[in-house]
């Protein structure tokens, strides 16, 4: 359900209500059943989120005040050895002291119902809703033990901006899609059979941005079944939303959404090129357009039921022009490519330790990803941006030639042309070509 659909119909007279005066007339329904919110995962991205959920939990009759967050605890050296000696302080520990997370998200006031928890088991109890947010290769391994101790009733929220190739059926296998293979419970295993359920959340979404409180939106995907009388998907939207700085709005695309928030770290690491290259906003602006025609066409190509207007959303533009203007994917790929026009051969994983402060590159993985399923099909002339992003970052090609992978296949092109012919035609138009 959309944010507006469920707004209640108010008069001001002849004043046209301004959009904020319309979310503060929002009344949300009422929800029958207690909702216990655990988030896996506590860098930058999930901390920043974790922030407007323990805030409206705390806000919320219907939801459990404190919301647990998983923590992979790791030592923290504390005291400047001036003031203070320094010595190591595990990193759980100064999160629900401190209330910061001063590793992944420095000098950033948390909430006090959050709590920081090293023990998996103990995060995920009874957890009705559970919100991943951790690299899906160190989340897959725990996703049974979860399952094992969260509500069996249990539905989740991935914020994992990665996109696989299945081998087995050359296609791609959406995160979402794994998290709800592994936890479905069967018969045979767990003495009943009860799917999971997993949406997205992806958008134009800066960890430091979220958490200064800069407004940011955000697109939550996902086709929650009713529990009783309660509608799981704006329930699901309310624990997210801020409607002042965090504003979520609800798609059913949920295949389209996810992957537009993987595809988009590919381009960015062409929009980091360009800007090793010392190129301006033109140059970038072009790499943009093209990537978000390449992004739409690759959904369409691998992926059931994607919806046109899921590119309009936070998940597909918005969220890629911030990515290739703020993002750790364009610096990192800024920051390949001035070492190679120095006569260097900068390796990605060292760009990452360099750079990121523990976090993960994604874009460069991703590319390699789409690449092989490309070149499995035969398509990598028709994606001339995807394929000469990665021979730049896997195959040496001189960093310039991102240049000459910013166009529109003919056979792209003339294909566009006959479907629109088609559909003027079908509608008794012209197709006036400008």
């Amino acid at each position: 359900m959309n944010a507006l659909s469920a707004i209640r119909p108010f008069n001001l007279g002849h004043m046209r209500p301004s959009f904020s005066q319309v979310f503060r007339c929002y009344t949300a329904p009422e929800f029958h059943s207690k909702e216990r919110v655990a988030i896996i995962g506590s860098g930058s991205f999930g901390s920043a989120a974790a922030i407007s959920i323990a805030k409206n939990a705390a806000q919320y009759d219907w939801a459990e005040t404190t919301v647990k967050m998983y923590t992979h605890d790791e030592d923290i050296v504390v005291g400047d050895g001036v003031v203070t000696f320094p010595s190591t302080e595990r990193l759980s520990r100064i999160i629900n002291k401190k209330h910061e997370n001063v590793k992944y998200l420095p000098g950033v006031d948390l909430p006090h119902n959050l709590v920081s928890c090293p023990d998996l088991l103990s995060a995920c109890l009874d957890a009705t809703l559970l919100v991943f947010v951790m690299p899906f290769q160190f989340l897959k391994p725990i996703l049974p033990t979860v399952r094992k101790v969260a509500d069996p009733g249990a539905r989740g929220v991935s914020l994992i901006k990665e996109v696989h190739f299945d081998p087995e059926t050359l296609g791609v296998k959406l995160v979402s899609t794994q998290i709800e293979e592994k936890m479905s419970l069967t018969k045979e295993l767990h003495g009943m059979d009860r799917p999971f359920h997993c949406g997205v959340l992806m958008g134009a979404n800066i960890a430091s941005e979220i958490a200064n409180g800069d407004f940011t939106e955000s697109t939550l995907a996902s086709r929650f079944p009713l529990s009783g009388l309660d509608d799981l998907n704006e329930k699901t939207r309310l624990i997210f939303n801020n409607t002042d700085s965090f504003r979520v709005y609800h798609i059913g695309d949920v295949s389209g959404c996810e992957a537009c928030g993987a595809l988009k770290n590919v381009i960015a690491i062409g929009a980091g090129f360009v800007d090793g290259m010392g190129m301006g906003s033109n140059t970038k602006a072009a790499l943009m357009r093209i990537g978000i025609l390449e992004m739409e066409r690759f959904c369409n190509d691998f992926l059931e039921g994607v919806e046109p207007g899921t590119f309009q959303e936070s998940c597909g533009m918005a969220d890629l022009i911030t990515t290739c203007v703020g993002g750790r994917n364009r610096r990192c790929g800024e920051i390949f490519a001035k070492q190679r026009l120095e006569g260097g051969e900068p390796q990605w994983d060292k760009i990452e330790e360099k750079a990121l402060n523990g976090q993960r590159l994604r874009g460069v993985k991703t590319a390699k990803q789409v690449h092989d399923l490309l070149e499995s099909k035969g398509l990598l002339k028709v994606y001339p941006l995807f394929s000469g992003i990665y021979r730049i970052a896997y195959e040496g090609a001189q960093v310039e030639t991102i240049i000459d992978s910013l166009y529109i296949p003919n056979e792209v092109t003339n294909e566009k042309k006959k479907q629109s012919n088609g559909a003027a035609k079908n509608n008794g138009g012209t197709n006036k070509e400008l």
